[in-house]
């Protein structure tokens, strides 16, 4: 069931149009440094971990160090980053890298590096990256226009793609010259970029009339909206999908430069530089492709492009002909993953925009994980070019399913903040904890609109329960076939004065306003707020009557 018909994206803007917004553009400079700073850090753990006597289960925990604690954490953290201020929020995070990364740094410097140290410290960072992955996303649209967010996520795919090529090269020259203490400094070094721009920048407060979440309620609404954005769930849908079977050359490229066709680290490290080329120049290309095609075409013949790739990877034992499938692989991956990152961004009002990319990115993060450890034993029990080419058969297969089954919008939704009801209960003061709150809505429709009404109210129930509702129902008067009763219930009165001042957007008074014109000329819907009658403090108040 759709939210709404979805807007085209308008006029396309060119690839470079985000580069003119002075924060977006410093923080995407300093995002670049630390991401290849990152990429650095990454080979000198791994190798750090050799010399300290680890085998390939001790530097394999190296990446569970690094990824875990975003796995664990990034849903609480996308809860925080929509209660708290995300400017500091990202501040906290980047700080906590930047210890993890300077704490290697010393105690490796200093000769006092062991294997629980090492794993330690890079939890530390990982625990850092959980609280700004979503936050990160989730800003995209005050730094940009509308129109360019598409183009914000292509440069900031290409920007983690460039990084992902050179960061590994440079990683692995510094480690020959100096030692692995070196790549932990200048990675630590790397975060204070980003430090500045965000201590600098001046983010306008987010008014709240009824205060923060508790950080259990926010969770627990991110989930229920996620469960009832069927738009946003066709992007987390396509997304994990995509990872489960992409990822698999991510995981397996190691492999083929070292076995079938016999590459240094130096020849590895040119066919990273491959996918790197290949971002770039879709960062290049995509904007005068973009407005010709729609956005399910755009994804799928990505996807499709990536999965031809991995086959000629698979079957083709030349360097040459591999990082020439590596470019274009490249390009259609961020044609990919900025596609559906915009499209995430731009499908989530400002209230649950963090946690739900927090949702996305615990997805895309899970799928590139199972993808990697299973493609890997594929590649133990088939060999490693059969285990490219069935990755990407199950890709193109997965691809023509998830186009029929999770078609992706073709542009931005309107979630603008708008109030859904103009009468709503007087409150002096905010709401309690107390509840369950019932709301009852009496709509009166002529009998020749019933079927149409009926059909108009199914994805208003998904907009109440996006913004807070459950137990939505709605009942014909067996008396009186023209009156409908719609009610749904909410956990607490605070939930409740949020649903009606806080989390309304603009599609969702569309939806209501098509149910609206279906009803009886003249009649208005007649809406009651009920607390349950045994609510906090009303069971003092029973119990001392006579």
């Amino acid at each position: 069931m759709k939210q709404s018909p979805a807007q085209d994206w308008g006029p396309e803007p060119s690839a470079w149009a985000p580069m003119r917004r002075p924060v977006f553009r410093a923080l995407w400079i300093a995002q670049l440094a630390a991401n290849m700073g990152t990429w650095m850090q990454t080979v000198g753990a791994q190798w750090l971990m050799g010399d300290l006597g680890g085998g390939a289960f001790e530097v394999a925990l190296v990446q569970t160090a690094t990824t875990l604690p975003v796995f664990a954490l990034v849903v609480p953290a996308g809860a925080l980053g929509d209660i708290l201020d995300q400017r500091r929020l990202l501040l906290g995070g980047q700080l906590l890298m930047f210890l993890g990364a300077a704490g290697l740094a010393g105690v490796t410097a200093a000769g006092a590096a062991t294997q629980g140290l090492l794993l330690g410290l890079t939890a530390l960072m990982g625990v850092g990256e959980a609280f700004c992955i979503s936050s990160f996303q989730a800003i995209q649209p005050e730094l940009v226009s509308r129109e360019e967010i598409p183009q914000a996520a292509l440069l900031n795919s290409a920007n983690g793609n460039v990084a992902r090529a050179a960061g590994p090269a440079l990683g692995g020259a510094m480690i020959a010259a100096t030692g692995p203490e070196a790549t932990f400094a200048l990675n630590a070094l790397s975060f204070l970029g980003v430090l500045v721009v965000l201590y600098a920048w001046k983010r306008p407060v987010t008014h709240r009339p009824l205060g923060s979440e508790h950080i259990r309620d926010a969770i627990r609404a991110g989930a229920r909206y996620v469960r009832s954005a069927p738009l946003f769930g066709a992007v987390i849908g396509r997304s994990g999908l995509f990872m489960i079977f992409a990822g698999g050359l991510w995981a397996l490229l190691p492999t083929v430069a070292r076995g079938p066709l016999g590459l240094s680290a130096g020849g590895y490290g040119l066919l990273l530089a491959s996918v790197g080329l290949g971002a770039v120049l879709g960062a290049v290309l995509l904007p005068s492709v973009r407005p010709h095609l729609k956005t399910n075409v755009l994804v799928t013949g990505a996807m499709v492009v990536y999965a031809a790739t991995m086959a000629v990877i698979g079957l083709v034992p030349s360097a040459l002909a591999v990082a020439a499938a590596l470019i274009v692989s490249g390009l259609a991956w961020v044609a990919v993953l900025s596609t559906l990152s915009a499209s995430a961004q731009v499908l989530l009002p400002a209230w649950a925009r963090t946690r739900g990319l927090a949702y996305y990115q615990l997805v895309f993060m899970g799928g590139q994980a199972l993808g990697g450890v299973g493609w890997g034993m594929a590649a133990d029990r088939l060999g490693v070019g059969t285990a490219f080419v069935v990755s990407g058969i199950g890709l193109l297969v997965t691809t023509v399913v998830g186009t029929r089954l999770l078609p992706m919008p073709s542009g931005p939704i309107d979630v603008r903040p708008a109030q859904i009801w103009a009468d709503v209960p007087d409150v002096a003061v905010p709401g309690r904890d107390a509840g369950p709150v019932l709301v009852t809505v009496e709509w009166r429709v002529d009998r020749g609109n019933a079927e149409a009404f009926i059909e108009a109210m199914r994805p208003v129930g998904m907009s109440r329960r996006r913004t807070g509702a459950s137990l939505w129902g709605l009942f014909e008067d067996m008396a009186d076939p023209t009156l409908f009763l719609e009610t749904f219930t909410v956990g607490s009165e605070r939930e409740h004065l949020r649903l009606i001042m806080e989390r309304g957007t603009k599609v969702d008074q569309e939806l209501e306003a098509r149910a609206l014109a279906l009803t009886r000329p003249g009649s208005k819907p007649f809406v009651r707020h009920m607390i349950w009658a045994y609510a906090s403090g009303r069971d003092e108040e029973l119990s001392s009557l006579p």
